[in-house]
């Protein structure tokens, strides 16, 4: 049994979330949440509250032991850019990409 949680259009570029997910992959929650705790990246408190949606979704819906779940899966895919022009001199414009991620988390419990 796995349970998940997602975030959708979240307004943090994919590359900047994924090295957060990388520091959590494989670990059992509550370890993964003192990483994310003390670790000071942007991404660090939308990640963690990810994985207590997903711990109170495996408790909640799925009837899973909160001590034994650990995470299974983590991974972000790029969401829509939205483009912005800077003025630049002479009449120029320079396009801004403000990425957007899709970040989902599916935590398992251990046999």
């Amino acid at each position: 049994m796995e349970a998940k949680a997602y975030l959708r259009n979240a307004r943090i570029s994919p590359r900047k979330v994924s090295i957060v997910l990388d520091l959590i992959r494989n670990k059992p929650v509550d370890l993964a949440l003192a990483a994310l705790d003390l670790t000071p990246k942007a991404a660090s408190p939308i990640v963690s509250k990810l994985v207590k949606s997903a711990a109170a979704n495996a408790e909640n819906n799925h009837n899973m032991d909160k001590d034994n779940l650990y995470v299974a899966e983590c991974f972000v895919t790029p969401g829509p850019i939205m483009k912005r022009i800077m003025p630049r001199d002479h009449g120029r414009a320079y396009r801004i990409l403000k990425r957007t991620s899709h970040i989902t988390v599916v935590l398992k419990e251990k046999e």
